[in-house]
């Protein structure tokens, strides 16, 4: 080791996905990159793990402190450029960044100068296809979802939620969606006040007068009250995109009632451009 060596930034990032498929655990990368530094006589100054994270962005803290703490290392190690990241524009942000600060950038498994014109046209072409791998994961996931979704049917009715989050009025007792018996009342009257000619602001006023607050503890307001009044789970349905999955729990109100309301609140909105209502089927329908 020379008198005067490199201070390394180790940064290993790990996603739940990406460990159980390509099998880059944190201490694996860190293994693998501490070798490298003692063969290359790098001296090794700061480790930054992302653990959970994806390389799509930049929302990481251990990737932020990194480069917050660009002045306290010489060169950047990481096993693959896609421990750094996923998106070829952030990858070539950060090596202007780098530049600009004299630093160096070395990736165990891509051997590339990235000093020269031709080394950083090859990074750039391996991050967009990086990136387009990313890209194409999550597209065959929204598939897949969207899939299970329009074949929800074939299943178990009572257990199928597609990892549904329930509302307030709704619970998930053994995986299926099932009527809180305290809360559906509540959701109940709101719908009910609303068709009879309450305003939202009079509605939240008597919750709150009440005692009656969001499952968080938090007062209602329009906004929140809102979202009960649009959401098509209270009528008999969870939405998945444009697809509208029957469910088989207590319904607070009727599709009739529940499109009454859309058309009632569609009504109150000045701008007529942003009058859009959106309907559920009803006996009328079939």
């Amino acid at each position: 080791m020379s008198d005067n060596p490199k201070r390394a930034a180790l940064y290993v990032r790990v996603s739940t996905d990406e460990q159980a498929a390509e099998g880059y655990s944190l201490d694996a990368q860190k293994s693998i990159l501490t070798d490298h530094c003692l063969a290359e006589g790098f001296y090794i100054a700061s480790v930054y793990e992302d653990d959970g994270y994806s390389g799509r962005n930049t929302n990481r803290p251990a990737y932020r402190r990194l480069m917050a703490e660009i002045d306290s290392w010489d060169v950047l190690v990481v096993l693959k450029m896609d421990r750094i990241h996923r998106n070829s524009r952030n990858f070539m942000t950060m090596m202007d960044e780098l530049e600009r600060h004299k630093k160096e950038f070395v990736s165990c498994y891509e051997a590339l100068d990235t000093s020269n014109a031709l080394g950083r046209f090859v990074v750039d072409m391996i991050q967009r296809m990086a990136q387009l791998e990313s890209e194409q994961i999550g597209e065959r996931t929204k598939m897949g979802m969207r899939e299970k979704a329009e074949n929800l049917g074939e299943g178990k009715a009572e257990k199928a939620t597609m990892g549904f989050t329930p509302p307030f009025g709704y619970r998930l007792v053994e995986g299926g969606l099932t009527a809180d018996e305290e809360e559906i009342p509540v959701v109940r009257n709101m719908f009910s006040s609303y068709l009879s000619g309450d305003t939202m602001d009079s509605i939240c006023y008597s919750l709150n007068s009440s005692g009656i607050l969001t499952r968080r503890g938090n007062p209602w307001n329009k906004y929140n009250l809102r979202n009960i009044l649009h959401n098509p789970v209270y009528a008999g349905y969870m939405r998945w995109e444009e697809l509208l999955i029957p469910h088989h729990a207590e319904r607070a109100v009727s599709p009739e009632d529940f499109n009454r309301v859309q058309e009632l609140m569609a009504s109150k909105v000045r701008d007529p451009s942003k009058r859009k209502v959106r309907l559920l089927p009803t006996m009328d329908d079939f």
